[in-house]
């Protein structure tokens, strides 16, 4: 038989052990609801199942002679030399958002042709292309 001493270790050490895994499992469960994920448009097109209610992220290069404006809000097509994606954002652009240019926009999928940003993120300067835009172009030759 177990002495009363051992058996209070023993509580003590599944009570710890369930502790972690709660506070693990709480941890994880956040993070899982903070991350967007990052796609180009040949991965959303390659993609069999989508969530189109979920926050993602999509970049490549704004296509030459793409961009509308309008009052507030600016219609433009994302792409990475092989598929496209129209793009819908109201707001003000960045500065460096132009034609040729990479971009990532952040938002949600409303079918796997027309994605409607709440975020534009434009490179900072001309030697820069963030390293999503540039591994999914390089994917795509």
């Amino acid at each position: 038989m177990l002495g009363k001493k051992v058996k209070s270790r023993v509580f003590y050490l599944i009570l710890l052990l369930a502790t972690a895994t709660a506070v693990i499992f709480i941890t994880l469960k956040s993070l899982e609801d903070n991350v967007v994920y990052f796609y180009s448009p040949t991965e959303i097109y390659n993609k069999p199942s989508i969530s189109f209610n979920k926050k993602i992220r999509i970049g490549g290069l704004v296509k030459e002679k793409s961009v509308k404006k309008k009052e507030n809000s600016v219609n433009f097509i994302i792409t990475d030399l092989k598929n496209e994606v129209i793009v819908s954002y109201s707001g003000l652009l960045p500065n460096l958002f132009s034609e040729g240019k990479g971009v990532i926009a952040e938002g949600l999928l409303t079918d796997k042709k027309y994605f409607v940003a709440d975020k534009i993120l434009a490179k900072h300067d001309e030697n820069y292309m963030p390293p999503e835009v540039k591994k999914a172009l390089e994917d795509a030759k």
